[in-house]
């Protein structure tokens, strides 16, 4: 009885104690310039910008689930794009527009730690994506004979469920090695959102151990799913130079256009960001590069999949002709 009452008060007191060292740590975020007459302008712009690109995802993933044509392991891929791009821009704007025209960027412990994690899961999810959607390329142009058998239903979806579990578990177990880190009061963070590298920096520096497991993640997370594209793309270019018509060519290199261009957009604009050296001079070009990867390239990715895409055209006007068939009937 005495020991369960000791235990108890020794488990209450380790909760007291973590509550009021993250009840006196605040985050304050300065996004861009002090300047505020420019600040309703630049708020307008991501307001415009979370707009587009909630609504074009939206419509994808409405276009892919109702559309029986678009059942296919690609349109899947696209669908899981789609998601985890609206959950980017919902991550990271919202918040952002609140500081934006509140003028406080002030931001709790908590939120700052949950925007992290979503913000983590996310990029895990798009990272692993891209190297999925590039093996779909890979197989559909080198192995068409055996494309659906090597990428049927059951392992796309099991593929998917990977993806999403993975990126969870790395998410929590890289946010959680951040909660044991020590931080100032309160930390400046000169981004649009908290970013981790830029709370630890803002905290002073970080730990060896927190630079050898953010380098395992750009390794496992970048550099491989990178470079797994690449021998991919490399396959990709044998049987294209392979085939003897130009027009035959051309088809087969304009599958994997769309895949390429949004791969080299988030790729350099992530990895440039991330390998900026801090310094007064690289503030704003590192915001910028934030700005490009997490609210930019989740806006174009569905106008690169769908203009470049004749299926989902295809099923974008059957669907504004069922709209306005069911207009004219309400209209009667």
């Amino acid at each position: 009885m005495c020991f369960q009452s000791f235990k108890r008060l020794k488990v209450e007191n380790f909760c007291e104690h973590l509550m009021d060292n993250n009840t006196y740590i605040t985050f304050h975020i300065l996004p861009f310039s002090s300047n505020t007459i420019n600040k309703p302008l630049i708020a307008g712009i991501f307001s415009a910008i979370y707009l587009i690109a909630i609504t074009l995802n939206s419509l994808v993933i409405a276009l892919i689930c109702l559309d029986v044509h678009q059942h296919s392991p690609m349109y899947l891929f696209f669908c899981n794009l789609s998601v985890i791009d609206i959950c980017y821009t919902t991550v990271i704007i919202p918040k952002l527009l609140h500081i934006l025209l509140s003028g406080n960027g002030l931001i709790s412990f908590t939120q700052c730690f949950t925007q992290m994690f979503f913000f983590f899961t996310g990029v895990g999810v798009e990272d692993i994506l891209f190297f999925i959607m590039g093996f779909d390329r890979y197989v559909a142009i080198c192995y068409p004979l055996s494309y659906h058998r090597i990428l049927n239903k059951k392992t796309c979806d099991l593929i998917v469920v990977v993806i999403w579990i993975s990126a969870f578990l790395n998410s929590s177990l890289f946010t959680t090695f951040l909660l044991k880190m020590p931080f100032n009061e309160v930390v400046t963070i000169h981004n649009i959102f908290c970013d981790a590298v830029d709370v630890v920096y803002a905290s002073g520096g970080g730990s060896g151990d927190f630079y050898n497991l953010f380098f395992f993640e750009l390794v496992l997370f970048g550099f491989f799913p990178l470079f797994c594209n690449f021998l991919s793309y490399i396959g990709i270019i044998r049987v294209i130079l392979s085939i003897k018509s130009k027009e035959g060519r051309r088809k087969t290199f304009s599958a994997c256009l769309s895949h390429l261009i949004v791969m080299i957009i988030f790729y350099f604009s992530c990895s440039m960001d991330n390998m900026m050296p801090f310094s007064d001079h690289t503030v704003i070009t590192k915001q910028i590069l934030s700005v490009f990867y997490t609210t930019v390239v989740p806006m174009v990715n569905p106008l690169i999949y769908s203009l470049r895409n004749s299926k989902i055209l295809k099923a974008l006007q059957r669907l504004l002709r069922i709209t306005l068939k069911i207009s004219y009937v309400f209209m009667m």
